[in-house]
């Protein structure tokens, strides 16, 4: 049997974490997720930068080089309460402003106050987001079958220990994913900051977890779905350019980018 569980190195869990507005906070915050080898996506109003209180300009790229910058529009606008065309121009420029500083393709988004609705989503598709995260915790660890509603596990003010303990224990074949939430100047205002560290602590540094950025669960999800079968199972092809861990007959298996796997 041909189970798609597995992430890059053959492990069934991956962390992920995203945060929003570019407030100075995030200096410390990216810090700290550099300190424990973690990644995070930090999702930018580049009509901010700059401004008081907001990380600058000229430091993004080397702030963020661990990590991935995304989308969060120019001024920070509910979405579903502008024009189109005003929405488009938010999500456009906030994109092209952020390669600008960044260097790269800006691919994703996380939607201004949670505010979102099918017609938002179309528009932004046509603005080239291949993603974008609610605020509507789960509480639970499953990949996303539309990543234009990327609907995480929690906020970090959630219960990080517990879940994390469950997401670690939970034993069933099955590719789990830990997503959680929030914003930088949260842990100044509401003093959690040693919350945090301690969760960064637990999770860090674990051979069974894949720590990754939002573009990265994404892109790998999609080769996983991209894989092409024979109509007997014996032949698998992987036409994307990454490799993809799977399990045939309870064996972890990595199939190559653009290579044909035969039993």
């Amino acid at each position: 049997m041909i189970k798609t569980n597995l992430f890059p190195g053959g492990v069934r869990r991956a962390l992920t974490l995203s945060y929003d507005d570019g407030q100075i906070f995030d200096v410390r915050l990216a810090s700290l997720f550099d300190k424990y080898h973690m990644k995070a996506t930090f999702h930018l109003n580049s009509g901010n930068l700059g401004k008081e209180g907001y990380v600058k300009e000229n430091v993004l790229s080397q702030l963020y080089r661990r990590h991935e910058v995304s989308v969060h529009t120019v001024t920070h606008p509910f979405p579903t309460q502008i024009p189109d065309a005003e929405l488009r121009r938010e999500i456009v420029e906030d994109k092209r402003r952020l390669e600008e500083l960044c260097g790269y393709p800006v691919r994703g988004m996380s939607y201004p106050f949670g505010d979102y609705s099918e017609h938002a989503i179309c528009v932004a598709r046509s603005c080239g987001m291949e993603y974008s995260r609610t605020v509507e915790d789960t509480g639970r660890f499953a990949i996303p079958q539309d990543f234009m509603k990327w609907h995480p596990t929690t906020h970090h003010n959630g219960d990080l220990e517990g879940l994390w303990k469950r997401f670690m224990e939970r034993d069933f074949e099955e590719m789990l994913l830990f997503y959680v939430w929030g914003h930088s100047f949260e842990f100044d205002r509401e003093n959690t900051w040693d919350k945090m560290e301690a969760f960064c602590q637990m999770a860090a540094d674990n051979e069974n977890v894949w720590y990754a950025t939002n573009i990265e669960i994404k892109d790998y999800i999609t080769a996983v779905r991209g894989l092409v079968y024979s109509e007997d199972g014996k032949m698998i092809y992987n036409p994307s350019c990454q490799s993809v861990w799977l399990t045939v007959d309870g064996e972890p298996v990595c199939i190559p980018a653009g290579a044909l796997w035969k039993k």
